[in-house]
């Protein structure tokens, strides 16, 4: 049975990617109803109610999933780049037109109907990568193919974040891990890797503390690649005799000098004589180190400036919570808090549908969207969320096998995409229920209430779906 398209068959297309589609929709949606439930509608067809607009929204997104699968491949090769420049114009119109809600632009509201453009990017922006990554010019470590590349990346990030929807332009960096799989330089992801972890030290570790721990592992990464361990321990020594003479030399002028200040004015002066060290000695990267530690100590105080005079109080009393440096139960916290009791109540295999209490009463902000795993884990319990789970990871497995097994750059580039954006709001969105990651407002997959959302991610999954169908059809005729 073949259509007259590009001669797709029936059997070439991946069933078992579908059927967990229709799964998580259909999840999704008894979900979405638990959510929302009230004894006195009329059931899932009632359109007044969420998970009645929810089902309509659905039913076009099986519509555009058909049509997809029946277009010819190459045409989403063509239209990569028109519709990644629709998306972008339709975003710069949200300064314009666009709906604000929460204090942030980001929806299109046509009587009744509201569009959410950032979640359109997403799937225009991974054609546009795929196509900029597999034209015949692109090479991962050519600066100008990067550039490109990040540019299509980083212009819908800032657009968005200028419209107050931080959380949204995060899911940008989730093609990193797409980047890694076509070769990009690792030593960015170990650095991206260090600059996070040190984030995190600099809220939970005093400034002297923390300087005193970097000086002594970028003295020991030097002594590691250059070897000299001697002169390495009189350097520390000398560095910690000219701290206390800065030190009291200014207490006793009468200045008012910071412990970690003088550290960090002997460190500065002593990479004179380090400056000497290196040149008689032939020693050229020793000046990594160096900077490695002045980058480090100027993050350091950059994340104290923008955490005190750029983040805006809730931003800041959410990075706070997430640490466990400040708990508010009852104010910034209370979200997680009341997530958190949900789930846990559900134990093993939960209240049963319908019954959760958390949910029912409303004790849960947006817990028919951002917060909709929590009904998971109330009503189904810890085998309900398990299965849940299990199904994101053998898609997101799946995605990542399409995109193996492509022919060519395009689809396994695509592929790879749509892979990492799945992941990143799945990893996220559960995490952020169970108070493992921030909350930044990101829907799950298939779960959360939106036709934004649910056409989205729609449309990312059954293009990776058709390119994987067309693979096979290659193959066949060969």
């Amino acid at each position: 049975m073949r259509n007259s398209g590009d001669g797709t068959t029936f059997f070439s297309i991946d069933w078992s990617v579908i059927l967990i589609y229709l799964v998580l929709v259909f999840l999704g949606l008894i979900n979405i109803y638990a959510a929302v439930y009230d004894e006195n509608t009329s059931g899932f067809f009632d359109l007044s109610q969420r998970s009645g607009v929810q089902l309509i929204w659905i039913g076009i997104s099986v519509f555009i999933a058909a049509s997809i699968l029946l277009i010819e491949e190459k045409y989403y090769h063509i239209l990569a780049y028109p519709l990644y420049w629709l998306s972008i114009l339709a975003l710069l119109g949200m300064f314009v037109f666009g709906k604000e809600v929460n204090g942030a632009k980001v929806w299109y509201e046509i009587g009744p109907i509201r569009i959410q453009p950032v979640e359109f990017v997403k799937f225009t922006a991974s054609l546009a990568i795929a196509r900029a990554m597999s034209s015949y010019s692109f090479s991962i470590h050519n600066l100008k193919s990067l550039f490109f590349v990040f540019t299509i990346l980083f212009l819908p990030a800032i657009i968005i974040i200028l419209q107050n929807d931080t959380g949204s332009a995060l899911v940008y960096g989730a093609f990193a891990f797409m980047l890694f799989r076509e070769g990009f330089n690792g030593w960015v992801y170990i650095a991206v890797f260090m600059l996070i972890t040190l984030f995190i030290l600099s809220f939970i570790i005093e400034p002297l503390p923390l300087i005193i721990m970097l000086f002594i592992f970028c003295l020991l990464a030097e002594a590691f690649v250059n070897g000299r361990w001697k002169s390495k321990a009189i350097y520390a020594a000398g560095v910690s005799l000219l701290t206390a003479i800065v030190f009291f030399t200014a207490k006793f002028t009468g200045g008012d000098m910071a412990l970690d200040i003088a550290l960090i004015v002997s460190i500065v002066l002593s990479f004179i004589l380090v400056a000497i060290y290196s040149y008689r000695q032939k020693i050229v990267n020793v000046w990594l180190f160096v900077a490695m530690f002045i980058g480090s100590v100027g993050f350091t105080y950059a994340v104290d400036y923008v955490f005190d005079n750029v983040l805006q109080v809730h931003q800041q009393k959410r990075i706070l919570d997430l640490l466990g440096l400040e708990k508010d139960l009852k104010g910034w916290g209370y979200n997680v808090n009341q997530s958190k009791i949900a789930i846990g109540s559900g134990g093993l295999s939960g209240k049963g549908y319908l019954q959760g209490t958390q949910t029912k009463y409303d004790f849960v902000p947006e817990q028919s969207t951002d917060f909709i795993f929590c009904t998971v884990g109330e009503e189904w319990g810890f085998i309900g969320s398990a299965i849940v789970v299990i199904l994101f990871v053998i898609l997101i497995v799946k995605l990542i096998s399409m995109g193996e097994r492509q022919e060519e750059t395009f689809g396994r580039i695509y592929c790879y995409c749509v892979a990492s954006v799945f992941f990143f709001h799945f990893i996220v969105n559960v995490g952020m229920t169970i108070g493992l990651m921030p909350v930044i407002g990101i829907p799950l997959p298939f779960f959360s209430y939106g036709g934004s959302s649910m056409l989205a991610f729609t449309m990312l999954l059954f293009v990776a779906i058709k390119l994987d169908s067309s693979r096979k059809n290659h193959i066949s005729r060969i």
